[in-house]
């Protein structure tokens, strides 16, 4: 089942972008549109753009944009469906589905959700239901999971055999390639088709809504000497450094209590949520990324980790400091005791210990300072110095000046330094962080443009700088104007007209659009051309410095917008049609120069005073 083409126009017309994207964003006033702070990348001087007028939004330092529905999925790293579901639900707006038309984007996503959600029923009933399954019952019950728990998390279990799953998609008709693409089957290099999970526990992962998107399997036997879990592979649904298991259960806790709680581990997590700590998430199998704890971020600004007390851990909770610190985040640390993770310390002392535990958290400085203490960092020192200088690194990474002084003063106090020798090293790590950014933020700016840049010249043949200005401005007049001036141009220009092939493209489309649809929006314009090459060269031209009828609004200021932009197109369609003209009466006269023959003479000049002619045509038609 997909959502009716018509429900996602309904939606989109009764959102406004500025009120959604102003909730994640600071955005002011600037002429028509809104600017801020990228929230896709670091940036200083604000160049991200919001235009209220064509419900869109882009950034012309990292080139990202699109329509609120593009935003949210960026923004949030959730899929263009979960996108409509949640403005949805923001509107009071019922989702309507519709069987026979979708988009192709909505097609493909929803083809890899109803496998999913086919997969974790069939592995439900198998860990419930089937005898096989009683080995899998009886390992949860070691570890004190109860039935109501792994119903709950939705847990399965994978027969054993390696044609067992791929008999189940058969039968219920499920697309065998997408499977494979989902990694629940797998293909050898001759060709054969066998089970991915074959006698494993199996965890579903899900997205911050609630559906399925991948699946770990955990091996079950001792003498299995495979890789203790198999994960889902990445695609169009599940990205892995984006997805957080658990967030969807644990979201509506982790707003009502402003805390969440990271563990390492599926087991973790569940084990924490069943003895009723539900505002846990797990990175499972993946160090903390920038994207989960952006995603994070949505819920809650204070957060505290709780990874295992061994050195993996220990490196994992360093490594999470300093991306959790960029994203302005309050950071504490759960110290373990050795040998404890926080699955087997909540089933041996209970939650009230456990919370006890959570209470007792050490901010960053703390849990860092006791760990090169253990190392015996501080008895010598240049190694002592050498720590000091890995203290003073993640609060170089914090925005906040007030908050970077206290902390400042406390290493200084905590050494028996003087505050300005710390000053001074944390100035250096600052300058060291700018350096890194802007090296960053430079080389992708860089790739993003020479990836334009290429498209444009694939696409431009020689063209003279003026007629290529125009045909910029005539495609940007579609994105922009309403439906008379889009009329307007159509009656007078044709897509064989345009010598840059992305603009003809681009026309040819909107033309499509307006020819098929009684209303039509920049906005749904943006959103159908489904390829991102375009949508940014679109976006970019409709969010130039300058309005394209600026002029028009300086030289006549009492009249309304609808005849500014009419008079302007008027201009520009006269300028577009008498270039072109001009350049085949050239053409003409220098064929006419260049030939001695007299009969081709006559049929060129007769040519060239038809086109003087519809020259002053075109003129006494659109002129004033």
């Amino acid at each position: 089942m997909r959502i009716a083409e018509s429900k996602i126009e309904e939606i989109r017309n009764s959102i406004d972008i500025v009120d959604v994207i102003s909730q994640h964003v600071q955005l002011r006033k600037r002429g028509k549109n809104f600017i801020g702070l990228c929230p896709f990348h670091s940036e200083k001087t604000p160049s991200f753009t919001v235009s209220e007028d064509k419900q869109i939004f882009h950034c012309f330092g990292c080139h990202t944009g699109g329509n609120v529905f593009k935003f949210l999925t960026e923004f949030h790293k959730i899929s263009f469906v979960e996108a409509v579901q949640e403005l949805a639900e923001q509107q009071g707006i019922t989702i309507e589905f519709d069987k026979a038309e979708y988009t192709e984007q909505q097609s493909e996503q929803e083809v890899l959700y109803d496998i999913n959600t086919e997969a974790a029923r069939y592995f439900l009933n198998n860990l419930l239901n089937d005898d096989e399954g009683e080995f899998a019952r009886k390992y949860l019950h070691g570890r004190n999971i109860k039935t109501q728990t792994l119903r709950s998390f939705g847990l399965g279990y994978a027969l054993k055999g390696w044609e067992n799953f791929i008999n189940f998609a058969k039968s219920r008709n499920l697309n065998i390639d997408k499977c494979v693409q989902l990694g629940l089957i797998g293909k050898n290099s001759e060709g054969k088709l066998y089970d991915k999970l074959p006698g494993r526990l199996i965890f579903p992962i899900f997205s911050p809504n609630g559906r399925v998107i991948a699946f770990a399997g955990r091996v079950l036997d001792a003498k299995d000497t495979g890789a203790k879990y198999i994960n889902s592979p990445e695609s169009l649904i599940y990205i892995k450094g984006r997805i957080l298991y658990g967030l969807s259960f644990a979201k509506d806790d982790i707003r009502r209590l402003d805390k969440a709680i990271i563990v390492e581990g599926y087991m973790d997590l569940i084990s924490l949520y069943q003895s009723g700590i539900k505002n846990v998430v797990a990175v499972s199998g993946t160090a903390l990324t920038d994207d989960q704890v952006q995603l994070l971020s949505r819920y809650t600004k204070n957060v505290v980790l709780l990874f295992d007390a061994d050195v993996a851990g220990i490196k994992a909770s360093m490594r999470s400091i300093e991306i959790l610190l960029k994203r302005d985040m309050e950071v504490k640390i759960v110290s373990l005791p050795k040998g404890e993770d926080p699955d087997s310390y909540v089933n041996k002392y209970g939650k009230e210990e456990f919370e006890e535990l959570i209470k007792r958290a050490e901010n960053f400085l703390e849990y860092e300072s006791k760990h090169y203490e253990s190392q015996g960092k501080f008895e010598d020192p240049s190694t002592a110095a050498e720590a000091i200088r890995e203290l003073v690194k993640p609060v170089a990474l914090i925005n906040d000046e007030l908050k970077r002084n206290l902390l400042i003063r406390s290493i200084a106090q905590k050494f028996n330094l003087r505050e300005k020798l710390i000053e001074s090293e944390l100035d250096k790590q600052i300058k060291q962080v700018k350096r890194f950014e802007k090296t960053d933020v430079k080389v992708f700016q860089n790739r993003k443009a020479e990836e334009t840049t290429a498209t444009l010249i694939d696409a431009v043949p020689e063209i003279s700088p003026v007629l290529y200005n125009l045909e910029r401005e005539i495609i940007k007049l579609l994105f922009e104007a309403d439906r008379p001036v889009a009329e307007l141009i159509f009656n007078y220009l044709h897509p064989e007209d345009f010598s840059n092939t992305l603009n003809r493209e681009l026309f040819e489309r909107v033309k499509d659009e307006f020819e098929n649809e009684d209303n039509f929006t920049t906005s749904g314009l943006v959103g159908v051309l489904n390829d991102e090459r375009k949508e940014t060269y679109v976006r970019e031209l409709t969010f130039d410095k300058y309005s394209v009828s600026s002029s028009w609004e300086d030289r006549f200021p009492s009249i309304t917008a609808e005849i500014t932009m009419m008079r302007f197109a008027k201009d520009t369609v006269v300028k577009f049609v008498m270039e072109r003209i001009e350049k085949r009466i050239q053409s003409n006269r220098r064929e006419i120069e260049l030939s001695d023959n007299e009969k081709k003479h006559l049929e060129l000049m007769k040519a060239n005073n038809e086109l003087e002619q519809e020259k002053k045509r075109i003129r006494e038609e659109l002129g004033e």
